[in-house]
């Protein structure tokens, strides 16, 4: 009997994915003549039954990418925008419930905030807004038809402390330099993501707006008021409020770039820099230390990569 069984093949297919990466849709509401904007930059990855158009070219399980663009924009009209993680869920269960070969949906979303600009009358614009510079948001959200991941944070966030900082008694070697201070600026810009623990549609959902404002406000407010006598202590601290105060997120995960000011030597000039009376610092953008960790509520599972490049 002759053996019709397709041979092994030498090389499989791994992990794979498509979709249309980085749509950019604004949203206007308009409330009479007041309106309100959403500014979001929307990737999409699909991933389920693709073996076939990777060994042959078939189509047959593709939905076009250009299709998952307008679904993005159509939704953003039907649905709203009514926060990010909330248009995320929206598309993610659509392109998983809608197409049979799909079985995972990762939605990406980063969000632009704006605020309004305020008129010489001393009101604020109607329709006028000023673009914020302070952070980035974001959320990636993923389903798979059974269970919901919700990852948010934000990237970009630049905060600094002018004093409340120390570095010293770190091991030192015959390459050690660095001199020991017990007064110093501490700055870096935030990347931060956090899990929440709602998984599933019988789970009450998060308020995603209220959630993302107050996790920042706790993140700021521990930044500020750590004595810190070092970033990693400072990091900590941040994740640690966080998870005390927001019962729905079980992980945190931190990169912060140490962005370090250095005194600067003016005795050259016959100038003493002292910081008692306000000293001169030159900010160096690199080489900078990177301090990173996850901080956890305990009897949780870490499951944010460590490499927040792979979210």
């Amino acid at each position: 009997m002759t053996d019709t069984s397709s041979p092994a093949r030498p090389v499989v297919l791994g992990q794979n994915q498509y979709g249309k990466a980085e749509n950019r849709v604004v949203r206007i509401t308009r409330n009479g003549a007041t309106h309100h904007i959403k500014d979001l930059n929307v990737s999409v990855a699909l991933s389920g039954d693709m073996e076939e158009v990777h060994y042959s070219g078939s189509n047959a399980n593709v939905l076009p990418t250009d299709t998952t663009k307008n679904t993005v924009f159509a939704f953003a009209k039907e649905h709203g925008i009514e926060s990010a993680e909330q248009f995320g869920i929206h598309l993610a269960r659509h392109f998983v419930t809608s197409q049979e070969p799909i079985h995972r949906a990762r939605i990406r979303v980063e969000e632009y905030a704006w605020e309004r600009i305020a008129t010489s009358d001393a009101h604020e614009g109607e329709h006028s807004f000023v673009r914020k510079g302070q952070e980035t948001r974001l959320t990636q959200v993923t389903y798979d038809g059974e269970r919901w991941e919700i990852v948010s944070g934000l990237k970009d966030l630049t905060v600094l402390n002018s004093t409340d900082s120390e570095f010293w008694g770190y091991v030192k070697d015959k390459y050690t330099t660095l001199k020991e201070t017990h007064d110093r600026i501490l700055a870096t810009s935030v990347a931060a993501r956090w899990r929440f623990n709602w998984t599933g549609d019988e789970q009450q959902m998060p308020d995603w707006e209220t959630s993302y404002e107050r996790t920042k406000q706790h993140m700021l407010q521990a930044f500020a008021e750590t004595y810190s006598l070092s970033l990693q202590q400072t990091m900590y601290q941040m994740g640690a409020r966080i998870i005390d105060h927001r019962d729905e997120i079980d992980e945190v995960r931190f990169s912060l770039p140490n962005s370090h000011h250095f005194q600067v030597d003016l005795e050259p000039f016959g100038l003493e820099n002292d910081s008692e009376d306000g000293a001169v610092y030159l900010a160096a953008d690199r080489p900078y230390g990177l301090i990173e960790a996850t901080i956890l509520r305990n009897g949780c599972e870490a499951l944010i990569p460590a490499d927040l490049t792979n979210l």
